[in-house]
């Protein structure tokens, strides 16, 4: 099984730069992508049947052209939950799950704090939230998926400057406590699990030809229950797809 985790920075966007072409080529079981930008009548999603991927799920922000996620799947699932039942992240697109027999796979797009002191006030929350929520959701379905742009880089491997970034939002102490703690409590951050010491990036700005010059981020991650965790095959970081300012985030499981 092969699983994707995609911050595309606008659906309609990617698929005009070969967004479906690469995922042909590519052939995973199912992608989740966060921040679609997108209402459902607005993706074209001829192309993803034409590719083989018959089933998507498309929970969109109230607010037009910004949030969003979706998970496109060429099995169908067997039950699809549009949010996490917590308004303010509900209007905002956040969250959806769907279940493929006893696997839960969650696709989140995680606040930015980046804009200023009330988004960031709003990123905490969410981390508290979603932490409750997962953990409610992992003792019903413990074989559980949590993928996405996560908006945090957890430590100094994971970040291309970091004495230069430690009071920025995205590594920020009380943010990288959080995610600390998280895969410290029966998840585990799939791609260092199986690559400890390789230090590869994610995100990258779209300034000072950050890409170009590797000077990114990882802030995007496919965590798995520990249950999982035994049967976790390979992971890596996709940088030949430019569809974004993210890379996907490619995780292979055993059966």
């Amino acid at each position: 099984m092969k699983i994707i985790s995609y911050n595309i920075n606008g659906i309609r966007s990617a698929t005009t730069k070969g967004l479906v072409d690469w995922i042909s080529e590519e052939q995973p079981d199912i992608i989740g992508f966060q921040e679609t930008k997108a209402q459902p009548a607005q993706i074209p999603v001829e192309l993803f049947h034409a590719a083989g991927y018959a089933h998507c799920q498309w929970f969109s922000a109230e607010k037009l052209g910004y949030s969003g996620v979706g998970i496109v799947s060429k099995i169908a699932p067997d039950l699809v939950v549009m949010g996490c039942g917590i308004a303010d992240y509900d209007r905002e697109g956040r969250v959806i799950r769907a279940d493929f027999g006893n696997l839960t796979v969650v696709c989140a797009y995680f606040p930015s704090g980046t804009s200023g002191d009330e988004r960031q006030a709003v990123k905490m929350d969410f981390l508290a939230d979603i932490e409750e929520w997962a953990e409610k959701l992992r003792r019903e379905r413990p074989n559980l998926i949590l993928l996405g742009d996560y908006n945090i880089a957890n430590n100094d491997i994971d970040i291309h400057n970091p004495k230069g970034n430690k009071k920025t939002s995205g590594f920020l102490p009380d943010e990288r406590a959080w995610l600390t703690r998280w895969f410290a409590s029966g998840m585990t951050d799939a791609f260092r699990f199986l690559n400890p010491d390789l230090q590869t990036y994610s995100w990258w700005s779209t300034r000072f030809n950050s890409r170009a010059s590797d000077k990114g981020w990882r802030i995007d991650y496919v965590s798995v229950t520990d249950a999982l965790r035994s049967r976790l095959r390979s992971a890596r970081h996709a940088n030949e797809a430019v569809h974004s300012d993210h890379c996907p985030v490619v995780v292979e499981f055993n059966d």
